[in-house]
């Protein structure tokens, strides 16, 4: 009778034993992230308006309608004056920068992240076996990640990837490809470096589709720390829960719309074309119709469907119409690319100003900070306290290609540490966004111009 009870339950206990063992497989296949430290430029580099103009007025080559343009473009930017711009270009070295200049630049951001985050985490970097940096305007010989490696002198074994020419949408690009190293290595850290060198990519010239970048892009950086070992799940800030990546290259006019290239009389430089939104608006949709079934409830979907017929392709105001994303999410981490960027999405997921407060005062506070600045926008949200255990984060980026790359977390414990807001936490939110611009340079005209330039 026995012998025959133990036939019959053998089955049942293998399945059992199956589904246990890819449960356990599963949770070693978590993405944890465990710390993050953003990178703050010295005062010395803050641009302020006086400074801004003076970089402007340097350039012997803008007329006074080309300054007037980057007068306009920059009071509507959404940016303030606590910014940091390139040493070199503070300086004054934007017409010939070096490569030394570019490798400082680096250096002096990843570095200085990862100092800290070395200390605060207790981590050493001989525990670290993978390493990602990611920079999409410089790639040297040996590379970022080499450099990074001979400073700390990691393990020969550590898995090195360094990612270029991704744009501002790499920081996520990164964290995919740990999540698929992760699924096939069990107890592994990892770290991810995002920065942008932009000190030798200023543009010099004066084409208005390339002087919308100097406008928008600041210096700053990030490096965050992961692991998949689930005895660590105490220390996680934060658990990726599903990670989409969509990408319209294959699409001519999506593919030259952020495009480097040098302009008609041969200054290098990047190009934002006007067929940006429109690019971001298909990425952005193509993207939601595979992500959403997987982060909003089965009750909204089905809601959705009963009270709309198709997704709006041509408008990223209306990529999201009629779907209610706060059903399932609580925090929305929109990449600080630029005023237009974050209305719009604003606008198409039918967001209030308190989902889009964090990033708008990242963009005012640090510009667009490229790949790094999502981590910007999660520090403001840490340093207001809005971050609590169970709630869960939707990061939205565009990049250049074109990408649409977007990831949902979960937060692991109630946030509030320490950051790199602390010293102006307390200004925002800035209720009017006002730039002193117009104020104190619209005085100037073609003979005044001409003049600057002479002295």
């Amino acid at each position: 009778m026995e012998l025959l009870t133990a036939i019959y339950l053998f089955p049942f206990l293998y399945i059992a034993f199956l589904i246990s063992k890819r449960e356990i497989k599963k949770r070693d296949q978590h993405c944890y992230m465990l710390h993050y430290e953003c990178f703050k430029p010295p005062e010395d580099r803050r641009l302020s308006t006086e400074k801004c103009a003076s970089v402007v007025l340097r350039n012997k080559r803008l007329g006074i309608e080309e300054f007037r343009y980057l007068l306009k473009t920059i009071v509507s930017s959404g940016i303030g004056e606590s910014t940091y711009g390139p040493k070199n270009v503070i300086e004054g070295r934007e017409e010939n920068p070096t490569l030394s200049d570019a490798l400082g630049e680096m250096d002096e951001i990843i570095f200085a992240t990862l100092d800290k985050l070395f200390d605060k985490s207790g981590f050493a970097p001989s525990e670290i076996d993978i390493l990602v940096v990611n920079v999409s305007l410089l790639a040297t010989i040996p590379s970022l990640t080499a450099r990074v490696v001979n400073r700390y002198k990691m393990r020969p074994d550590v898995k090195v990837y360094n990612i270029t020419g991704m744009g501002c949408s790499a920081s996520i690009i990164a964290i995919d490809l740990i999540h698929h190293l992760f699924k096939v290595h069990k107890n592994m850290n990892a770290i991810v470096v995002s920065s942008e060198s932009m000190g030798t990519n200023w543009y010099t010239g004066k084409d208005r589709s390339f002087m919308l970048s100097n406008c928008l892009f600041r210096a700053g950086g990030c490096s965050m720390l992961f692991t998949n070992n689930r005895h660590l799940k105490h220390r996680a800030l934060i658990k990726l829960s599903c990670l989409l990546r969509t990408h319209l290259g294959a699409n001519e006019e999506a593919y030259k719309c952020c495009y480097q290239k040098e302009d008609d009389d041969g200054f290098p430089g990047f190009c934002l074309t006007r067929h940006l939104p429109k690019a971001a608006a298909q990425a952005f949709t193509e993207n939601l119709k595979v992500l959403v079934p997987r982060i909003l409830p089965l009750r909204e979907l089905i809601r959705y469907l009963i009270v709309s017929k198709t997704w709006t392709k041509g408008d990223l105001e209306k990529v999201g119409r009629g779907l209610n994303f706060k059903t399932g999410i609580q925090h929305f981490c929109i990449h600080p690319g630029g005023r237009a960027v974050i209305d719009g999405t604003g606008k198409g997921l039918q967001l209030d100003d308190y989902d889009l407060e964090p990033a708008r005062m990242a963009l005012h506070r640090w510009g667009n900070t490229s790949a790094a600045g999502f981590w910007y926008v999660l520090g403001y949200m840490e340093a207001k306290k809005r971050l609590k255990k169970g709630d869960k984060i939707l990061m939205i980026s565009f990049g250049a290609g074109f990408k649409c790359n977007n990831c949902l977390w979960e937060v692991m414990t109630d946030m509030k540490d320490r950051n790199v807001w602390d010293d102006s936490i307390d200004n925002y939110p800035i209720k009017k966004i006002v730039n002193p611009f117009i104020e104190r340079y619209s005085w100037i005209n073609d003979e005044r111009l001409s003049f600057i330039k002479l002295n």
